[in-house]
């Protein structure tokens, strides 16, 4: 596959598991997801926060939209200030615009940010949602392991510069990010809305 004439993409971009083994892809399922259902949740007449729609719509949020996609936006940005090649190599600049890399990789941070501002968010106990964060950060671990073990291709190339002593540290660092976005978001649904 060529982007455009003459340039190629980089190997495995596309291969076993497509978009689907790119978090920032998932991520923006995720979001689509979550504001579709703030969407429904806003077009229903009874707007009491016990329905069954506004309660899953502030577990998708709290739990998922906002620890997820800030995550996203911080460690793809951090890893691309340190050596774009590791993330988003030059080649694909090309296929994707500067344009797209900021819709997938900036602009999720303010809209998250203002949906903390514009909409209180009923979370659930810390205890509870740092355990369905942590199935699903292992899931999503399991998956890219799961790429590898079977076509022997790292979805994200940093990772196979790595010993298995730095991919865990790695893996352990990533949880404790999404974790420490997860408190933040509680912090600051909080702050705007207190308890």
């Amino acid at each position: 596959m060529a982007a455009k004439e003459g340039e190629k993409l980089p190997p495995g971009i596309f291969e076993y598991g497509g978009p689907w083994k790119y978090l920032t892809f998932l991520n923006l399922l995720l979001q689509m997801v979550f504001f579709g259902m703030a969407v429904v949740n806003d077009l229903q007449t009874e707007k009491t926060p016990a329905t069954g729609l506004n309660k899953w719509k502030d577990f998708v949020f709290s739990v998922l939209a906002f620890p997820v996609g800030m995550f996203v936006v911080l460690l793809f940005w951090i890893i691309f200030a340190y050596d774009r090649q590791l993330v988003y190599p030059e080649s694909l600049d090309s296929f994707f615009p500067l344009w797209m890399n900021h819709a997938m990789h900036t602009i999720v941070m303010p809209i998250l940010l203002g949906e903390i501002l514009l909409e209180p968010h009923v979370y659930p106990k810390t205890r509870i949602g740092l355990a369905a964060l942590g199935i699903i950060g292992l899931a999503y671990l399991g998956w890219v392991m799961f790429i590898y073990l079977a076509v022997g291709l790292w979805v994200y190339p940093l990772l196979g510069l790595l010993s298995t002593s730095g991919m865990l540290g790695l893996f352990f660092f990533n949880m404790t990010v999404v974790t420490m976005t997860y408190l933040l978001g509680r912090a600051l649904n909080n702050c705007v809305w207190g308890e």
